[in-house]
């Protein structure tokens, strides 16, 4: 870790629960290394509010290596903090001049209540996958690589799409605080492979009636959620969901027993 350190002025939101009143708070950064992560400069300040007595700030993280999409904090505006391509965990305090105010704050999104601090709940993701982001397909042994004959270019883009972490930077970036770009790479992971053509009737349809219900917003088509995306997830997706949806919608069997869904306001765009 680099010797030289920087100082900083910290505004963090604190809140006690969800249904206390939050309130910015300053704090005093001292001696900072611009070697340390994001995150090990609030250890820093966990440390320093403990040895006075103070209680620490609540945040989330786990693999500290950009994976698990857990380390949420809205920095200086932005979600995940100025840099592009990275989560808060890999961003480093190299990128902040010395001296400066660095605010952090909490996703704002009503579907993503805080439960503490910078913590928020991202349930609403989880309930959303379990409304159609899997397959039923029976599997059983593990086949021959090449057994399922899919061109590298459908396997590159379900890749892609399957890199998302469900970390909700599009969420906090979006002025809708819409999650089209999130259920888009999910459906996508699945839509493009021949295992996922099975629930293709009925994922589009299940997965956007749940993020309706969850009360995220619609798709404006500014482009927000996937600049700020940590991993830079295309807006193509979003295209390919309302391909998926429209399609779909009109072709299901009717002796599947489809149960008609409102069309979304989101289906004006991308397609």
């Amino acid at each position: 870790m680099s010797a030289e350190t920087r100082n900083y002025t910290l505004k963090v939101w604190r809140q006690s629960g969800s249904s206390a009143k939050g309130e910015i708070k300053t704090y005093e950064m001292k001696n900072v290394s611009v070697g340390a992560s994001f995150l090990e400069m609030f250890d820093q300040l966990n440390e320093q509010l403990l040895a006075n007595g103070e209680d620490p700030v609540a945040f989330d993280h786990d693999c500290r290596e950009g994976i698990c999409g857990m380390c949420s904090m809205y920095i200086n505006g932005r979600p995940h903090g100025p840099d592009t391509g990275i989560t808060t965990c890999q961003l480093h305090m190299r990128t902040f001049p010395d001296g400066e105010t660095i605010y952090v704050e909490p996703w704002r999104a009503k579907p993503f209540p805080v439960i503490k601090d910078l913590t928020v709940d991202r349930g609403a993701f989880d309930r959303i996958i379990q409304a159609g982001g899997y397959v039923s397909v029976n599997t059983g042994n593990a086949q021959d690589a090449n057994e399922i004959l899919i061109p590298k270019a459908i396997a590159d883009e379900a890749m892609d799409a399957a890199a998302c972490i469900g970390c909700g930077a599009c969420v906090a970036a979006c002025k809708n605080a819409s999650a089209m770009l999130f259920v888009s790479a999910k459906v996508s992971q699945l839509a493009v492979l021949p295992q996922g053509k099975s629930e293709s009737s009925r994922r589009a349809q299940n997965m956007l009636a749940q993020m309706d219900s969850e009360g995220f917003g619609a798709c404006t088509n500014t482009g927000a959620c996937s600049s700020e995306c940590p991993k830079e997830i295309s807006l193509t997706h979003i295209a390919r969901l309302n391909r998926e949806y429209l399609r779909n919608r009109f072709t299901l069997n009717d002796v599947e027993e489809f149960q008609p869904i409102k069309k979304p306001d989101y289906l004006d765009f991308g397609v």
